[in-house]
């Protein structure tokens, strides 16, 4: 978390934006404004809280609708006067129902993010049922074994017409991958680094 102390209140007036995003697939889902007061109770519960200017008064984002804001990260920008909060979100964000107040969120490869934190939870939590378990308990040749599989089965589909057997069998081939880089310790975001340092970034 940051130290709250190099917050430049007087600045901001007293009340810092915070500018709310999806920890999960890194979506902005709000603008809101955060007292010291506000902040302080959102770090020690691990709820988002914000101050209404409109009301003058604290409120916990998703005390009425349930659809709360949980804390995952606090980053405060170089002019210490803005907060990027970074959350995972029970539910949808804005009042309309939509999952952002701006507007429904577009599918974007950062879902692998999201990804990453199901099969992470799955790898940790061992949940009866799950397949991902089942794989996780099979071990790495197993593992292995489906994302030959998967391999073979991408390749295949596109040689035959149209696109949604392709998709289809991609979609499967990312997962059991990010499965199997669980597996051995790793995740999608180091395979995602050595592209990167073949790039030159």
């Amino acid at each position: 978390m940051i130290d709250t102390k190099s917050i430049d209140w007087e600045k901001c007036a007293g009340l810092i934006p915070a500018i709310v995003q999806d920890v999960g697939d890194d979506s902005v889902l709000m603008l809101g404004y955060m007292s010291p007061d506000a902040l302080q109770i959102t770090i020690d519960t691990g709820l988002v809280t914000f101050y209404s200017r409109t009301r003058q008064e604290l409120w916990t984002k998703g005390e009425t609708s349930g659809h709360f804001l949980r804390l995952k990260n606090l980053v405060l920008d170089c002019d210490q006067d803005t907060l990027l909060v970074r959350v995972e979100p029970i539910g949808p964000t804005c009042h309309t129902g939509s999952d952002t107040c701006f507007g429904p969120k577009t599918p974007s490869v950062n879902f692998l993010n999201q990804l990453q934190s199901v099969v992470d939870h799955r790898y940790e939590e061992r949940p009866a049922g799950s397949y991902t378990t089942r794989l996780f308990e099979d071990g790495i040749q197993r593992m292995a074994q489906k994302v030959g599989e998967e391999g073979v089965e991408v390749a295949l589909a596109a040689m035959t017409p149209g696109n949604a057997e392709l998709l289809s069998e991609a979609a499967d081939l990312l997962y059991h991958l990010t499965v199997l880089l669980k597996g051995r310790g790793l995740q999608l975001a180091d395979a995602v680094k050595v592209l990167k340092q073949r790039h030159g970034e």
